[in-house]
């Protein structure tokens, strides 16, 4: 029998191990020949499976790794290898299930912690990518000075943790695993600046470590800069072009910037590999619908309620699409999922929203209020929201923006007219009135961008409320050029926005006419529209439709009417100072006379009339608000009434609107 030469072989293996990450063709070579040597030795056997691996030889890795994983079942880097082979290979559910294994085997095995949370990011399941990074960073972690910080962050204690690394990092300010940890705390607060800004010097100091990259394209995205996310994660996918989790961020990030044809070609990529993964055919659902797919989108929701039957988000995706009505089967499973006590409360209030529209349709009213209602207490528990805080923006907007005020200021800003800014509450016609100026060839139809709210809390000082150094406070201090500076940045945040040639673009976030006064000063010759419908009729809708962030003032009568009626108090304030700067379209109006009110439209937006926008839903642009599908077919005026179903429920709603409601469609004196 032939001696194996024992030191020869473990010097060999030390050489491949060093080769991997550098030069895996020689590693693939050095592990072949220890091979013949001894041909079943394990280690040599996992060497020449992840040098096949990082050679894109996928197949050949995986002849290789499935049987030692195999043979060596309680190996936790066998494990790990062939679910890194698994991913690459795209056969999503079996690597979930290696990885799991690997760190079952390994809890301290922070690479394989690491692929665990890519993984589960490209399953869609980010509560449980979010819990497999933190436990990576606590595995990878090796300075004792850091394990109680890595501690607190796995066990979600963000005070201790913030804490602990803060005087941390008072010592050891380049400590590049410290850094990393304080932005994973920054980015949980919502702290996103403070997270970019972390993960940047973490990258400076260490351009190489893919993780924070990994996390700061996240930030970036998360932060709304889609532009400087696209090119970290392309960045990672350049060495990485298979990485699920890199995919799949890179699709979202897509999205965000109006790529749908490309980021649903990923997201078809990523389903392919894993089929079984509800929350990402959800997402592909939700980009399929914007892009004007819709039989394709239900397919997509269906497919996620049938992999996860309690996925409340993809029953209310289904009921938001506004055009489906659902089947007595689909209405009896909801009821079903809502008899469950386990089931969460994001998963519970999105099934409520979704079963009060499935009422509402079939004519139900009593019981269609209650699960309206029910799902608006739930998600207004899960929420901090004063309405005086909108009440006091108004006081103190009216209180510094007088006539004088823009006086002074004439000629402020940037003289670009490229923006037209389309104001006012959800659901009052404003997705309308961006499809018909869309449909004109000198404009281009964009989505609700978040850039002016991004501006105006970039003034706030520490004290919001206060009067000097807070916003809209801080607006009195800014110097021409800054004007002029800020509208010059809102114009390149949001050219990445725009696809076309075209002169025009619209910007249709609703919640900017609480930042008239800031459009003025930085953009003057931009256009604004006031989009108005009546208030019983925009509340109500707003008070059923369930908003996927930002609109926390829609989750009570009360609230709501509240926030309209100082609504209109800020937008006859700037009416009054501002005279003839902002046009008002009633949403009546333009269904009653369509033709009558365009050209209106157009002549304030010094457009000449063109047919097509009589023709806006011809128009395939993709739309990126709840009513997408509504849109795409002519005017219709059964909509305009449909909150008399619910008038006896309605009693807050109009005690808190007051004279507002009794005046419609005139204002009344304030």
């Amino acid at each position: 029998m032939q001696k194996t030469p024992v030191g020869s072989v473990e010097v060999a293996l030390r050489h491949t191990a060093q080769l991997l990450d550098q030069a895996p063709r020689l590693a693939a070579t050095q592990a072949a020949e220890i091979l013949r040597v001894a041909p079943h030795h394990p280690l040599a056997r996992l060497y020449l499976g992840a040098a096949r691996r990082a050679l894109g030889e996928t197949s050949a890795a995986l002849e290789v790794l499935e049987p030692l994983a195999a043979a060596q079942a309680p190996w936790a880097a066998a494990q790990y290898q062939m679910g890194l082979a698994l991913a690459q290979a795209e056969r999503g559910d079996a690597a979930l299930a290696a990885l799991c294994r690997a760190v079952e085997l390994k809890p301290d095995f922070a690479d394989a912690w690491r692929a665990l949370g890519d993984q589960l990011t490209s399953a869609g399941d980010t509560q449980g990518a979010d819990a497999a990074y933190a436990q990576h960073i606590k595995a990878s972690t090796k300075d004792p000075r850091l394990l109680a910080a890595a501690a607190a962050l796995c066990s979600n204690d963000i005070p201790t943790a913030e804490a602990l690394l803060r005087a941390h990092l008072r010592k050891f300010p380049t400590d590049v695993p410290a850094i990393r940890m304080f932005a994973e705390v920054a980015a949980r607060l919502r702290r996103y600046q403070d997270a970019e800004n972390l993960l940047a010097r973490c990258l400076e100091l260490s351009p190489s470590f893919g993780a924070a990259r990994h996390q700061y394209a996240l930030v970036l995205h998360r932060h709304n800069k889609p532009a400087a996310a696209l090119r970290e994660i392309d960045a990672l996918l350049a060495r990485e072009p298979h990485h699920p989790g890199y995919r799949n961020l890179k699709a979202a990030i897509l999205a965000r910037i109006g790529d749908y044809e490309q980021s649903i070609e990923i997201y078809g990529e990523v389903l392919a590999a894993h089929p079984h993964q509800p929350k990402i055919w959800m997402s592909y659902g939700h980009a399929l619908k914007t892009n004007g797919r819709e039989r394709e989108s239900i397919a997509a929701y269906e497919k996620s309620i049938e992999l996860l039957p309690g996925l409340g988000e993809a029953y209310w995706s289904l009921a938001n699409l506004k055009t489906v009505r659902f089947s007595a089967a689909q209405i009896a499973s909801m009821r079903r999922q809502l008899e469950r006590s386990d089931l969460a409360d994001e998963d519970r209030y999105h099934l409520h929203f979704a079963l009060g529209k499935a009422l509402e349709d079939a004519g139900a009213y009593a019981e269609s209020f209650e699960h309206y209602a029910a799902g608006n207490r739930l998600r207004r528990a899960g929420i901090a929201y004063c309405a005086d805080e909108m009440w006091a923006h108004v006081r103190r907007c009216k209180g510094l923006m007088t006539p004088a005020f823009f006086a002074e200021r004439k000629g402020y800003g940037e003289a670009a007219a490229d923006p037209i800014f389309i104001v006012g509450l959800p659901r009052a016609g404003s997705t309308l009135i961006e499809q018909i100026l869309a449909s004109h060839s000198s404009v281009e139809g964009t989505m609700e961008l978040p850039d002016i709210p991004a501006i105006a809390k970039s003034l706030f000082g520490k004290d919001k409320g206060a009067e000097e150094g807070g916003y809209p406070g801080a607006l009195a201090g800014l110097s021409a050029e800054q004007c002029r500076e800020l509208g010059a940045r809102y114009l390149e945040q949001t050219r990445i926005q725009r696809k076309t040639a075209a002169p025009f673009f619209i910007d249709k976030m609703p919640n900017n006419f609480a930042h008239v006064g800031l459009i003025q000063l930085i953009l003057p010759n931009a256009k604004i529209i006031d989009a108005r419908r009546h208030p019983l009729g925009c509340c109500f809708s707003g008070f059923k439709q369930h908003f996927a962030r930002g609109q926390n003032f829609t989750y009570s009568l009360e609230d709501i009417g509240r926030y309209y009626r100082d609504y209109v108090e800020l937008i006859a304030h700037f009416d009054a100072v501002l005279p003839g700067r902002i046009h008002r379209v009633t949403y009546e109006s333009m269904i009653d006379d369509t033709e009558g009110e365009l050209r209106r439209l157009l002549a304030h937006c010094g457009l000449p009339f063109e047919q097509a926008c009589l023709r806006f839903y011809e128009n395939e642009r993709a739309v990126r608000t709840a009513s997408s599908q509504q849109v795409r077919r002519p005017i219709f005026r059964g909509g305009i009434d449909q909150w008399r179903h619910f008038e006896p429920w309605l009693g807050p709603l109009k005690r808190a609107l007051g004279g507002v409601l009794d005046e419609y469609p005139n204002i009344p004196l304030f």
